[in-house]
């Protein structure tokens, strides 16, 4: 059979039939059915012999037959086992293909070792390759794939991800929006973010609720360097962005009360030229890592004990 009609509405539903299984919803089990947008993410990843392709969640294997035909190398990570067989099957005629039955996540803040060590690997016996992200993400693992791929010390380059549009228009908001938080914030301090399609849910079997997007995100190289220390700043925006509606010197004493009084508080905001009615909401991206700096700056000092107050 062509790779191209394996991910039809009538196919799935017929394979599904077959093997006796439903889609799991709990999973984000949503398949991609239309061979024109699976071709679109594919190329939009810009792929070449010379890259190593992550892709999360292949389901039936639908996406990985038309990476496998691009890329150097693809590793797929499935969850579900039953997704797991049918992928192995779908590319039992590709070399270059991979999928291991696990979860990508060791935990919420964190990609699993052996994932990020093959991968490693991978890209150590093919000097000059490059690391792409390209998946129809399940909808319940897109943000930790994606802000974790970014955290982590991995090379990568380019990711193209299918994703609910909500979590899209977080990614790129800006001071001020609704939608503007901790995310927008800790993705566009190091990677250059877009939307490159809008999808309705009839693109997709079963049909989710929601509408979906393909996304594209790229590294932006040096942009990353103003950050200090990274796993600080994700903390720094995690914790700011919990309370985003309250006033921000208020929620950084709560923050720090440990370690510094509100004194301090107080001197380090003026610092940066912040008044005490500023929201974090309305500060954009190059503003909060110049904060986020400052206070781990004063965090790290051997004289960041809280001092009492009058």
């Amino acid at each position: 059979m062509k790779d191209e009609a394996r991910q039809t509405r009538s196919y799935l539903m017929q394979l599904f039939k077959d093997h006796g299984f439903n889609p799991r919803g709990d999973l984000g089990q949503n398949f991609l059915i239309d061979i024109n947008l699976i071709e679109f993410a594919v190329r939009a990843a810009d792929l070449s012999e010379n890259d190593v392709v992550l892709e999360v969640g292949p389901g039936t294997g639908g996406m990985t037959t038309f990476l496998a035909q691009q890329a150097g190398r693809v590793i797929s990570v499935e969850v579900d086992r039953n997704m797991y067989a049918l992928a192995t099957k779908a590319t039992e005629n590709y070399d270059n293909a991979t999928i291991i039955h696990r979860d990508i996540l060791k935990n919420k803040n964190r990609i699993a070792p052996e994932i990020t060590d093959m991968l490693k690997e991978e890209l150590a016996s093919r000097p000059g390759s490059q690391l792409k992200l390209v998946a129809n993400l399940p909808y319940n693992v897109a943000t930790p794939v994606i802000s974790n791929l970014v955290a982590s010390d991995l090379p990568w380059q380019k990711m193209v991800c299918t994703i609910q549009l909500e979590l899209g228009e977080r990614m790129i908001a800006e001071p001020g929006q609704s939608s503007y938080g901790a995310l927008s914030v800790w993705l566009q301090s190091q990677t250059s973010v877009k939307i490159i399609r809008r999808l309705g849910p009839k693109v997709f079997w079963p049909r989710p609720k929601v509408n979906s997007a393909i996304v594209s995100l790229w590294r932006h190289d040096g942009r990353g360097d103003r950050i200090v220390d990274k796993p600080f700043f994700l903390d720094f925006l995690r914790r700011l962005f919990h309370h985003r509606r309250k006033l921000l010197r208020r929620v950084l004493v709560g923050m720090y009360s440990k370690q510094l009084s509100k004194t301090e508080v107080d001197e380090l905001l003026a610092a940066e030229g912040h008044d005490q009615d500023t929201r974090a909401e309305a500060l954009d991206v190059p503003t909060l890592i110049k904060l986020a700096n400052r206070f781990q700056a004063a965090l790290s000092s051997p004289n960041s004990e809280p001092q009492q107050e009058d």
